[in-house]
Formats: C-alpha cells, structure tokens, sequence
C-alpha cells in the first residue's frame, strides 16, 4: 500500500471511528463507544504508516 493510500486510510478511519465514539457516547451505548475507540487508534496508526513511508522515501531520495 502505497504512503497516500494509508494516510487516506487512516483518516478515514479516524473520522469514522470519532463518529462512533460520539454515537455511541450519547446513545449510552459503551460497544458503539468502545468501537469507535478503537476505529480511530487504527486510522492514527495508518496515518502514521504513511507518514512513516514518506519520511524514508524522502531521506533515500536525498542520498
């Protein structure tokens, strides 16, 4: 997967999983909550990924 498909991923993820959270938080429903807790770790550690695949492309490109 390419570095912009991941922070894509990852953002989405984010977005979706605050949705969740916030859903789930007003709707007392703590599963919903739960879940988007988690949904939203995941999309940071995409985004990260892919941040992380850039910031080596660009070193190696400076080399």
């Amino acid at each position: 997967m390419s570095s912009m498909e991941d922070r894509i991923k990852g953002v989405a993820n984010q977005v979706t999983g605050k949705i969740k959270e916030e859903v789930g938080h007003v709707t007392n429903d703590k599963k919903l909550e739960a879940e988007g807790v988690a949904q939203n770790l995941k999309g940071k550690v995409q985004k990260t990924a892919g941040d992380a695949k850039d910031a080596v492309k660009s070193g190696i490109d400076k080399l």
